[in-house]
């Protein structure tokens, strides 16, 4: 049993992503899941994708704990000190990806909540004593959802630490978009003051498209909480999905 830790995006996967996820944000099958955001896991899809979950993390644990000992090599993709860390460890909430074809960006067609399809991934939050150690990722192969990688503890912290700032008490106000053309992940927060999304850049994006300084600006104003509108990203974001595209030409 093999599991590859979730890494940033190498050169060499970036062309064939920016093909592939365009593909898969237009299925019709996908697009018929591009609904609110799910955080919450209160559908009959999460319900499922977290048994999936589940069920190949106690495997994965079990591989492990068994094979390992007390000995984690380097590369080990959850952030533990010590292989029976993973006993206690737990599969917390999930959420679908959501991604923005990388035509639509360019061009500015609609708003970008209404640009962003459902990818048919699922990320899941590992947690150890309530704190996020990584990531687990799903997708449905044949039918049936299983784990295809662990990894991304950084981010795994950002996103909890977004959604606990954000969030609703269900978690309904929130969405994961992840732009892969431009190496860059949002959680899109939709206000129940006005209706309006607005976005809370995550590392990636607050480092690719250097947003750090905007959003630490705004999280100074009364009630802004760091969120961005639309308009202080799209622009970064057209400029890093021309400059990757245009790099593999």
């Amino acid at each position: 049993m093999h599991f590859h830790p979730v890494s940033r995006l190498k050169k060499s996967t970036l062309a064939a992503l920016i093909v592939s996820i365009s593909c898969a944000v237009a299925s019709p099958a996908l697009l018929a899941q591009n609904v609110a955001s799910d955080i919450g896991g209160t559908s009959d899809q999460a319900r499922l994708v977290s048994a999936a979950a589940q069920r190949d993390f106690a495997e994965f644990v079990q591989f492990n704990v068994q094979r390992r000992g007390g000995t984690l090599p380097s590369e080990f993709p959850l952030e533990v000190n010590d292989v029976q860390d993973l006993k206690d460890a737990k599969i917390g909430y999930g959420f679908p990806v959501y991604s923005v074809p990388p035509q639509d960006v360019m061009t500015g067609r609609g708003d970008l909540r209404s640009m962003a399809k459902a990818t048919g991934e699922w990320r899941f939050v590992i947690t150890l004593n309530d704190t996020p150690i990584g990531l687990a990722t799903l997708r449905q192969n044949n039918g049936r959802w299983g784990v295809t990688s662990y990894g991304g503890a950084v981010l795994a912290k950002d996103v909890d630490a977004a959604i606990a700032a954000h969030g609703n008490s269900t978690r309904s106000n929130l969405r994961f978009i992840r732009v892969y053309q431009a190496m860059s992940d949002f959680l899109e927060v939709v206000s129940p003051a006005d209706a309006r999304a607005r976005f809370a850049p995550l590392q990636a994006a607050r480092q690719n498209l250097l947003l750090q300084q905007r959003s630490e600006k705004l999280g100074t104003q009364a009630g802004n909480h760091g969120l961005l509108e639309q308009s202080d990203i799209l622009e970064p974001l057209r400029v890093s999905v021309k400059r990757n595209i245009d790099s593999f030409r």
